[in-house]
């Protein structure tokens, strides 16, 4: 069972190498947004939240070597008002209330979702897209729903949902370390 999961991780990653020049172009936005006053916008359930919150805390935090923290918030984080939105207004409403409040024009928000199809994370996308903010998706395979909306996404082929947030674990970690690169953070 550990070399089939071992080998599970290892043909995603492998498949998942086609999407360096995505993530560049991510980490070349994101560079722009953040040191002109931006900020990045994390969500998703369960593991992906996890996952939203590992990137808003290397962001704010540091990657590998000290620089300026940069504006990022996991939405899920805020359990008072996250708790507040579900009672008041839907579990569905969720994270689109909380982008409706802290995002902006040019602002980047990172849906991730191992289906691409969970309902809050994609009114949260929709929302974002009404404000004029980019949209970026870690999902599991497509077609789904929310890379269909987003303005780019990388798309995780795995059988498995630990395998998904597995190598969005990658993804992340590859995107912060070439954030840092592109910030000029000596590495």
């Amino acid at each position: 069972m550990i070399e089939e999961h071992f080998r599970a991780l290892e043909n995603a990653l492998h498949r998942v190498r086609a999407a360096a020049p995505t993530i560049e172009a991510w980490a070349k936005r994101l560079a722009e947004v953040l040191t002109d006053g931006g900020r990045l916008l994390a969500c998703g359930n369960g593991g992906s939240a996890a996952e939203a919150q590992h990137l808003t805390g290397e962001l704010v935090g540091k990657f590998r070597h000290d620089r300026r923290p940069l504006s990022a918030i996991a939405l899920h984080a805020d359990t008072s008002a996250a708790t507040a939105i579900v009672n008041d207004y839907g579990e569905h409403e969720l994270y689109a209330r909380q982008v409706r409040a802290h995002g902006r024009p040019g602002d980047v928000l990172v849906a991730l979702s191992t289906s691409g199809r969970s309902q809050n994370v994609v009114a949260a996308a929709k929302m974002a897209h009404e404000l004029g903010m980019v949209t970026w998706a870690l999902t599991g395979p497509e077609p789904n729903p929310l890379t269909a909306l987003c303005d780019d996404a990388v798309a995780v082929d795995a059988d498995h949902v630990a395998t998904v947030q597995e190598v969005h674990l990658a993804v992340v970690h590859a995107l912060c370390a070439q954030l840092d690169r592109t910030l000029g953070v000596p590495a």
